[in-house]
């Protein structure tokens, strides 16, 4: 019998699926925080156009952009600057694998802060080191090409 680990925080989704994978389509009917729920998901919204549904990818970049975004205030905080604001974007990139099937093959950071007083090279070391941080980067290191682009207002 596995034991499962007891985690500080957990937090659930679950999905309905119909039909087969090509034509077939989904919902992610609830999360834990009730924050959404009822988002259509198909193969379609994957690799086609979006037509107003979600994708696996798109959930993983709106993750990792608010895990980045609050590693780096924490670590602009541990240098003693408290930003006004960080504009995150995440890029998550779905490609075909050499062999067969598909992959998360990058996800491409895009950080706008406003820091007052903050040097450039000082943001660029904390936005480095907060992507080392955030657990979702943890996550995907060693599966997925991360790379951060910072810039300050």
């Amino acid at each position: 019998m596995a034991v499962h680990k007891k985690a500080q925080a957990e937090r659930e989704a679950s999905v309905v699926w119909q039909g087969d994978l090509l034509s077939g389509s989904g919902t992610i009917e609830t999360v834990t925080s009730d924050a959404f729920g009822g988002l259509p998901v198909s193969w379609a919204s994957r690799t086609e156009e979006a037509n107003g549904q979600t994708s696996p990818e798109e959930l993983l970049a709106a993750a990792h952009a608010a895990c980045f975004s609050m590693a780096l205030s924490h670590e602009l905080m541990g240098r003693g600057s408290a930003p006004e604001r960080l504009e995150v974007s995440a890029r998550v990139g779905f490609d075909p694998k050499v062999g067969g099937g598909f992959e998360v093959s990058f996800s491409r950071l895009t950080v706008r802060g406003q820091v007052p007083g903050m040097e450039m090279a000082v943001f660029e070391q904390a936005a480095r080191e907060a992507s080392e941080g955030c657990p979702i980067s943890q996550a995907l290191k060693g599966n997925v090409e991360i790379t951060v682009l910072p810039t300050l207002a």
